[in-house]
């Protein structure tokens, strides 16, 4: 009698899932209140990070003990060895656009101009003919001698008679004089030799240098005169200087 042996139907091994495994450990985690952390990626379904303590954990459906840490299954350290997934950084603001004045242009600020510089030549103070008002005359005794004040600054001109063309000393002694009503002589010799001697002069005399003279003023007083002195000087009022040979009057 041959025996027969009837093969009896046996359950086929179940294909190793790594992800069922971890998801009953995790299942597990979760009722003994251990914490978990688990991150799935979304594509493929394969775990990303997976961290449980290091400890072990007993299955409520098979009861065998899964350890986890160093002592995990190859598969399972292999799993959580894989580089997890970081999120993206965030992208960089768009650059927004320099906002300026288009098409002014600098201008540089014009230069002042310079501040006129009056000519003070004897030309040019001849034909300015400075005089003195009359209102700012300082008053003498002597017409003569208002009149020369009125005539103070003007240039000495060789051969001038005229406060327009300037004065010397004798012009100058002739137009004072013949603004008063008197006529004198043309040359200061002339009019030493016209004129009455006195020794105590007074406002309104000629004074005289030389003999005959060669220059002549008009007295105002207190040892001053008036008179046009040489070029490059003006008409003015100073001191009677050393040299007088002698007064005169008209």
């Amino acid at each position: 009698m041959s025996e027969h042996t009837r093969a009896g139907r046996h359950r086929h091994a179940a294909r190793y899932s790594p992800v069922a495994e971890l998801s009953s450990i995790a299942r597990t985690a979760g009722e003994t209140g251990v914490r978990v952390s688990a991150v799935l990626a979304a594509s493929g379904g394969l775990v990303a990070t997976f961290a449980l303590p290091a400890q072990a954990s007993a299955s409520p459906t098979t009861g065998t003990t899964h350890a986890v840490g160093p002592q995990a299954p190859t598969s399972l350290r292999a799993l959580s060895a894989r580089p997890a997934v970081v999120a993206p950084k965030a992208a960089a603001p768009a650059a927004t656009p320099e906002v300026g004045l288009a098409g002014v242009k600098a201008v540089a600020r014009p230069k002042p101009k310079p501040a006129a510089v009056r000519d003070r030549t004897p030309q040019a103070v001849s034909r300015s003919t400075q005089r003195v008002p009359v209102a700012d005359v300082k008053q003498s005794s002597s017409e003569i001698v208002n009149i020369a004040r009125t005539l103070l600054g003007i240039a000495y001109s060789y051969g001038g008679t005229s406060p327009s063309t300037g004065f010397d000393c004798s012009g100058f002694t002739q137009y004072v004089f013949g603004k008063a009503g008197i006529s004198l002589p043309r040359t200061a010799a002339d009019q030493q030799a016209a004129a009455t001697p006195v020794s105590d002069p007074k406002p309104g005399d000629l004074v005289f240098f030389g003999s005959p003279a060669w220059h002549v003023g008009i007295y105002t007083g207190n040892g001053m005169m008036i008179d046009s002195p040489k070029p490059g000087q003006s008409t003015s009022e100073r001191a009677v200087f050393s040299g007088v040979s002698g007064y005169g009057r008209f």
